[in-house]
């Protein structure tokens, strides 16, 4: 019954972690993902205005390389064309539940999905405990890969739905779709496959969340440590132990995110609708070749922007919520 009660406190935890900034950090993921699509290098950034007999000018492309407009450029014409609540574009998939009644909000998809991934790292990482050396990198590693999996395996047609909300672009004054009707429209014209669209870059986007458990535990391990042979140590953590840990998150999310990158923009691709791109390799090779290999960073600083401080939350209130309710593993 206790273990029972452990994994239902690793689920709530989970969850409340996984909607503190969600919100907040909308509008800079719908900037990445619009970065990362293959329909912002159509247009050339440089033309050339050639006169005419008549005196009218005529709009040209200008020669030589394509550049991609930058972040800000993007924002600009967001807000200019479209409005600013398309920034929040992608944000119902994450909130998705019934209205609250009587001052009771379920859990949103975001919330569940996050009660996943912590319930089944917590869960994996005492398997693998048993397995290996207790607690040691090859653990965190291991626990973290398997954690992702299911999460991916389960909410890949939510984050599905959620890419294509999100890349399209409708001017000011037109009706968007919502979410139902965005998934209608992908099982109708790509059956129940299309949900999955995505699915191997997301497994390939395994190795960042393995990256980012490890750099994790092993600093979390050095502060407890530290704080342990502190002359002034004590047995409760206070408010600059949970600081430490904040840190900590950060630093092994902007490493991991760096290192494990380009499987985001060949998501966004394989995401797309009616697009070229179909299989992992075969759209990592088009992007090389077409692009260029800066391609695959394209939206990385909206997405360190974004993820670092989110990810720092995420794993300091999680870390905070098992240690008021009482789980002496931590």
């Amino acid at each position: 019954m206790a273990q029972n009660n452990n994994t239902l406190l690793h689920l709530f935890a989970g969850g409340c972690s996984g909607t503190v900034g969600a919100i907040v950090t909308c509008p800079l993921e719908v900037l990445k993902t619009r970065l990362q699509s293959s329909g912002i290098t159509l247009r050339p950034m440089f033309q050339v205005q050639l006169g005419t007999l008549n005196g009218t000018g005529v709009i040209r492309p200008g020669s030589g390389t394509i550049t991609p407009p930058g972040l800000l450029q993007v924002l600009r014409s967001i807000l200019e064309k479209e409005g600013p609540r398309s920034l929040f574009r992608g944000l119902g998939p994450n909130l998705v539940g019934v209205a609250p009644s009587r001052g009771f909000s379920p859990p949103s998809v975001l919330c569940l999905c996050r009660a996943i991934y912590f319930a089944a790292y917590k869960k994996s990482k005492e398997t693998f405990n048993g397995v290996f050396v207790p607690n040691s990198g090859v653990v965190h590693m291991s626990s973290a890969g398997f954690a992702a999996f299911v999460t991916n395996s389960l909410m890949n047609p939510v984050w599905m739905v959620k890419t294509r909300m999100q890349l399209e672009k409708k001017a000011r004054g037109e009706k968007k779709t919502n979410a139902l009707q965005c998934a209608r429209n992908v099982y109708k014209t790509e059956g129940m496959r299309g949900f999955y669209r995505g699915l191997t870059a997301s497994y390939a986007g395994i190795s960042e969340t393995m990256i980012c458990f490890l750099i994790y535990e092993t600093l979390k391990k050095r502060l407890n440590e530290a704080r342990f042979t502190s002359p002034n140590s004590e047995t409760e953590k206070g408010a600059s132990d949970f600081l430490g840990l904040m840190m900590a998150a950060a630093f092994a999310k902007g490493c991991a995110s760096c290192i494990a990158y380009p499987h985001e923009v060949i998501r966004t691709r394989l995401r797309e609708e009616g697009s070229k791109y179909q299989y992992f390799f075969q759209t990592a090779r088009l992007v090389a070749v077409e692009e260029g290999y800066s391609a695959f960073y394209r939206g990385l600083i909206p997405q360190l922007i974004r993820q670092i401080p989110n990810t720092a939350i995420v794993l300091s209130t999680y870390e905070l919520i098992v240690h008021l309710m009482g789980d002496s593993s931590q």
